[in-house]
């Protein structure tokens, strides 16, 4: 397995966000995770992607038992091992495409020269090649999110977590997203845990997971 989480609790305040939610994901697996707002969706995959401490479980990823309370080796460790995509591409408006891109190579120390190929070479898996040197501003919100996709894979992370990848999308921009993460499941094996009210992006993951009032069902 390449992610499990066992009996992950949280609370803020009064409030019992997650009550004891387990799940193990394998290498190369696409696992959704559906339910009504408020269900505790994000709240887990922040936690399982280190962005949130949970009030009681353990979250080991390859193998690795993950400490959250030493934040300068959970954010290395977060930088190298885990790629975030939300609803929003959340890309720098004075950047390019390919800067953008390059970002978190560059956060974990990797060379310029090294950066910028890798990020040239996912831009043309994501058939942006023509877009290089565009910024935001000048891309459509389909290819804005797809540079998004590149950017959460520059550092050739375990895990992908996507939080409502589609979410500000129209149909047809979701749905060649949603095409994109199973070439790129087939491409470069990546394993991806995507939260989703879409229901055609979870009818096509390989497990559709179900949470309700903090628990999965």
């Amino acid at each position: 397995m390449i992610l499990e989480a066992t009996d992950i609790r949280k609370k803020y305040g009064t409030l019992e966000v997650l009550k004891g939610v387990s799940l193990s994901v394998k290498k190369g697996e696409i696992v959704s995770l559906v339910g009504p707002s408020g269900a505790g969706k994000s709240t887990l995959l922040h936690i399982i992607g280190t962005l949130d401490k949970p009030d009681a479980g353990k979250v080991n990823i390859e193998c690795r038992e993950i400490v959250m309370n030493n934040d300068k080796s959970l954010a290395a460790f977060r930088n190298k091992s885990i790629g975030f995509i939300f609803q929003f591409h959340h890309l720098l408006p004075e950047f390019t495409a390919l800067e953008n891109i390059c970002i978190p190579a560059f956060i974990g120390g990797v060379s310029k020269t090294v950066a910028e190929k890798k990020a040239a070479e996912l831009l043309e898996v994501m058939k942006l090649g023509h877009r290089t040197h565009h910024k935001p501003s000048e891309l459509s919100g389909g290819e804005q999110q797809r540079v998004a996709v590149a950017r959460a894979l520059i550092n050739s992370p375990a895990l992908v977590m996507a939080d409502e990848p589609s979410g500000n999308l129209d149909t047809n921009n979701a749905r060649d997203l949603h095409k994109l993460f199973f070439e790129l499941r087939t491409q470069l094996n990546q394993t991806f845990i995507i939260v989703t009210h879409n229901e055609e992006l979870a009818g096509m993951a390989d497990r559709t997971i179900h949470m309700k009032d903090g628990m999965m069902v």
